[in-house]
């Protein structure tokens, strides 16, 4: 599979998006570091001010380290009309920092603009994930409201920058099940927003513990998939949220995204599929954690073994 690449995020490092988790987190360069020193090519940039907001300072970063930069996550509450201006001004500010950091050449990758709800915002959503039921989700006038803004937001990007848009389905959001990721995608133009296809986030996501349900949501969402995001979810502690009714960030904290090949995702299954389906790129080991679990460097080092033991 050498036309696929394989990078790590700054979330497997307890860079977490959350308000209110930042904790003492671990800085840039030492996540930078264990990054490249346990086999990765490339990252994404993680919460605006994380790593420098200086295009040639982040440039050198990268470089030195031999690393590629994929994209950046960039949450807005698009359920509120009057969040979507606010939304595309910070798209636009990350969206012009990448475009200043992308690598050179016309083969290079062009980094993506990962465009999400404002995840953990809605309490009803965030005590409710994993287990979301149709009344829990947008009304009609909701969603042409959440797309338009997606439309507007990635319009934008794409016409300053020439920057590609993924929206990431989510847990703790108001595109997480699988008919929400369907109902986004039928209302914008692919054209202006494709899909980041999360693992881990769909196999909790389908309320289940499934071990085909994120085989059959790739094959359901193919034609918009543009990126992919790996990351597994144990099937135990996915049950005991559920059961317990826990909210995603107190499932987070219990290990519901466990090390790959530890959890329900059938991740050579997975592989089968890109290749079959020519993939070409990069994936993204996504491992989330909140600052101060577990070891990160320890289990990046195991996940890139896994990979390879599995033919990436």
């Amino acid at each position: 599979m050498t036309d696929i690449h394989v990078g790590n995020a700054p979330c497997s490092w307890g860079t977490l998006e959350f308000e209110g988790n930042e904790g003492d987190r671990i800085g840039y360069a030492q996540m930078l570091d264990e990054l490249a020193e346990t086999g990765y090519l490339g990252t994404e940039l993680g919460d605006w001010g994380f790593m420098p907001t200086d295009p040639q300072i982040l440039r050198g970063e990268l470089s030195r380290r031999g690393l590629t930069m994929l994209g950046a996550f960039v949450p807005v509450a698009f359920k509120h009309p009057e969040a979507h201006r606010a939304g595309e001004a910070q798209a636009l500010q990350v969206a012009r920092l990448l475009a200043l950091v992308a690598d050179a050449g016309p083969s290079a990758p062009r980094p993506f603009v990962v465009l999400a709800d404002d995840n953990g915002s809605e309490p009803k959503r965030g005590q409710s994930a994993g287990r979301i039921t149709p009344d829990m989700s947008l009304s009609p006038a909701e969603w042409e409201v959440f797309a338009r803004g997606v439309e507007q937001v990635a319009r934008a990007v794409q016409q300053e920058t020439g920057l590609p848009t993924v929206f990431h389905h989510h847990c703790g959001g108001y595109v997480e099940s699988p008919d929400e990721i369907a109902r986004l995608l039928d209302l914008t133009d692919p054209n202006l927003v494709g899909l980041v296809f999360d693992t881990g986030h769909y196999a909790y996501g389908t309320g289940t513990s499934d071990f085909q349900a994120v085989l059959d949501g790739l094959a359901r969402f193919g034609d918009r998939i543009q990126y992919i995001h790996l990351k597994d979810c144990h099937p135990g502690i996915a049950n005991q949220a559920r059961t317990e009714k826990l909210s995603y960030l107190e499932a987070v904290r219990r290990g519901l995204f466990c090390e790959l090949g530890q959890g329900l995702v059938p991740f050579p299954a997975v592989l089968d599929w890109l290749r079959t389906h020519g993939y070409r790129g990069w994936v993204l080991v996504e491992q989330d954690v909140l600052p101060g679990m577990g070891t990160p460097k320890a289990s990046a080092r195991r996940n890139r073994e896994y990979l390879r033991s599995i033919g990436l």
